[in-house]
């Protein structure tokens, strides 16, 4: 435990009365109040997560977006400045390295990399080597930042309201470097939650003092609990359940986010290869008939036998069905399916159906 990292806020948590367990290698909270009360404030008004735990990467150079788009499954010369690309790094293999955010900053030659906080080491040491001939710098500046997001569908008047800032200009998945007091600060419009938001990125001494005017102006806190059934909720991939090494992101079902038609990047041929060979497995959702909540790691069933594992599952907060993500076998995956999941010595009846089971309402 001596070993757990803390975040510029971990004071702030602690004052607050949150729960706090181990997640990523840091100290987070899970949760201030209920996870059911940070849940709903987060659909119905706002609340902020502390995500300063997120890994950050820079990365420049004369070579910088040709070597960024080697690594990366997405096409990031079809990019512009303020602009933001989520997508994977993959292993020659074709399994995933992390899920990424890639930011083309204003600053020529110039890439900011979000990575997954449990992955900041390996994945640095993933690009440094992979950087061989390029030329670029690459540093590993996660010490340096902290980060707040703010989700919901207040979130925009709320930031007005609270900081001042207008960024009603900012659509999903862009960004732009704003002043407040005196200071530069990343503001973008993305998020996890399947909501409207916003990310602040600042110094450490800058995120305390935004996160204590948010708190000040009565915003929710919220943990990493809500932030896991909320981000479920909306279909969104987890690092180390829908997504990980031995995964490859067609199964995972984000085959928009890999563009094959693009120059050659790491785990492409790898890549092509299963596509072409066709999946054997595939990422669906699946409800259950009964209360029962089907939890990671439970096996799937069919006609006797087991055809896949649930990744994630929980009773959903904003719409009371008892929901999973799971990998099934191909043939399994058709919506409408009956599946069966086993929970201990029982099995609860099913049926595979979209991975979203809420809608996402982004500022498009």
């Amino acid at each position: 435990m001596e070993n757990l990292k803390k975040t510029c806020l971990y004071d702030r948590h602690v004052a607050a009365g949150a729960l706090m367990n181990p997640f990523g290698g840091f100290m987070m909270p899970i949760q201030y109040s209920d996870i059911v009360s940070e849940h709903v404030a987060v659909r119905e008004s706002c609340g902020m997560f502390d995500v300063s735990h997120m890994g950050e990467i820079l990365v420049t150079g004369p070579d910088a977006g040709a070597f960024v788009n080697s690594i990366f499954t997405n096409d990031v010369s079809k990019l512009v400045p303020g602009h933001i690309q989520y997508g994977m790094m993959l292993y020659p293999e074709g399994g995933v390295v992390d899920d990424l955010l890639v930011y083309m900053m204003p600053k020529p030659d110039t890439w900011l990399l979000v990575v997954n906080a449990a992955n900041i080491a390996k994945d640095f040491g993933w690009i440094c080597q992979a950087a061989g001939a390029w030329n670029v710098k690459i540093s590993d500046e996660s010490d340096n930042f902290g980060q707040i997001a703010l989700q919901g569908p207040d979130a925009g008047k709320t930031v007005s309201d609270v900081l001042g800032l207008d960024l009603s200009d900012l659509v999903f998945y862009t960004f732009r470097m704003v002043e407040w007091k005196g200071t530069e600060v990343l503001a973008s419009r993305s998020g996890y939650t399947g909501e409207d938001g916003f990310e602040f990125y600042a110094s450490p001494e800058v995120t305390v003092k935004i996160w204590d005017a948010f708190m000040e102006a009565g915003v929710t806190p919220c943990g990493l609990g809500c932030r896991d059934t909320l981000r479920f909720e909306a279909g969104l991939p987890l690092y180390g359940h829908e997504l990980g090494q031995d995964i490859s992101p067609l199964e995972a079902g984000l085959g928009m986010f890999v563009k094959l038609d693009k120059q050659d990047f790491i785990g492409k041929a790898a890549t092509v290869a299963l596509k072409e060979a066709g999946l054997k497995r595939k990422l669906v959702g699946i409800e259950l008939a009964d209360k029962a909540i089907p939890r990671s790691g439970y096996p799937v069933e069919a006609d006797g036998r087991q055809v896949g594992e649930v990744t994630t599952g929980y009773h959903s907060i904003s719409t009371g069905r008892n929901v999973c993500l799971a990998f099934v076998e191909t043939p399994c995956s058709v919506p409408g399916t009956e599946v069966g999941i086993r929970i201990r010595k029982k099995v609860f009846p099913g049926t595979v159906c979209r991975k979203c089971f809420h809608d996402k309402k982004y500022k498009k």
